[in-house]
């Protein structure tokens, strides 16, 4: 059985790698926040994480990881990304004897206000409007056997630009293989499935007048309504492998190769690795492949005994993006 697992897993990445470059379709999908990654670790390892995933940043990776969690677990994380855009992420997670773990996060993006500009006043009327995006997360893993996890999460998405409002539904699946060869695991996700998104609000109500009335002053025009395309969710396909390398009791190097799908955009690829000292002290690296922008990234991490039964991990990663120069992140989290 995990033979087979392993066949089919290793058939759908070398597809995947084959069909690369075919066509592009940049900039089909909407709500596109949903693709900024949290948690500093796996943006340090060039986001190749969804075969190591095990702490709570794992309900975004892949949710099968989240079965690793054996207590309580409650986690923060902030992206300052381009443009003065924020990304600020919160999750909690808990484990339930014989049942599975439950998490819980919200990630919100939001951005300064912009002034309102018209073909007539391109400079700006003087009028504000903002925009901003957020998602709530409820996520569910566990271990079926002592070697395969599974995990899925439901999610609700929202996006607000001025006056005009998008929402609907999302859902996550993921699974988590260790597959008995040493410590060589498999994981595999498919994030953000749901309907189209369509915005609407007031101010697409507006007065058409038809051509032919066009000169006609006692004509105020018909009440219409501006049409909005529907727009697809980021959906997107992962799948890699994570291998330990063990130097002694106290070192210990982690690889990880990741294959992404996504619905708007080519194949794309990451490869990461962790360098860990005491499980206290880490060291990142990781490099995208096939990205517009995104190419190298490093990072570190902490971990502290806050109490005998109370943990902090502190991380931060640092990535090149490109003529957008570079992307600070930080994240925080605390296991009791």
């Amino acid at each position: 059985m995990k033979t087979n697992i392993i066949v089919i897993m290793a058939v759908v990445l070398i597809c995947g790698t084959v069909t690369a470059g075919e066509f592009s379709k940049v900039g089909t999908a909407g709500a596109q926040f949903l693709k900024i990654g949290v948690g500093s670790r796996y943006t340090a390892m060039g986001d190749a994480s969804v075969a190591c995933t095990d702490d709570i940043y794992s309900m975004y990776w892949n949710p099968a990881g989240l079965a690793g969690i054996y207590s309580n677990e409650l986690a923060f994380s902030y992206v300052n990304y381009v443009t003065d855009i924020g990304l600020s992420y919160v999750a909690y997670a808990r484990t339930f004897e014989d049942v599975g773990v439950f998490g819980f996060s919200g990630t919100v993006l939001s951005m300064g206000d912009q002034e309102v500009t018209t073909i007539e006043e391109q400079n700006g009327t003087g009028q504000m409007y903002s925009v901003s995006s957020y998602s709530m997360q409820l996520s569910y893993a566990r271990y079926l056997t002592s070697q395969f996890s599974f995990g899925g999460s439901f999610k609700y998405v929202r996006e607000e630009i001025y006056r005009e409002k998008a929402s609907g539904f999302a859902f996550d699946f993921g699974t988590l293989l260790y597959t008995g060869l040493r410590s060589l695991r498999i994981g595999m996700s498919i994030t953000n499935m749901g309907p189209e998104l369509e915005f609407d609000g007031p101010d697409l109500d507006v007065s058409y007048k038809p051509s032919d009335e066009a000169d006609n002053q006692n004509y105020d025009g018909t009440m219409s309504r501006l049409k909005v395309e529907p727009y697809d969710l980021p959906l997107t396909f992962r799948v890699g492998m994570a291998y330990d390398m063990s130097f002694g009791p106290e070192s210990n190097l982690l690889l990880a190769v990741e294959a992404k799908h996504p619905n708007d955009n080519e194949q794309q690829g990451s490869l990461g690795a962790e360098y860990a000292w005491q499980d206290r002290y880490f060291l990142r690296g990781g490099y995208k492949l096939n990205y517009e922008e995104e190419t190298l990234s490093f990072g570190g991490g902490f971990r502290t005994n806050l109490s005998e039964n109370t943990q902090m991990t502190l991380d931060y990663a640092w990535l090149d993006f490109g003529r957008f120069e570079s992307v600070h992140r930080f994240s925080a989290s605390v296991s009791f």
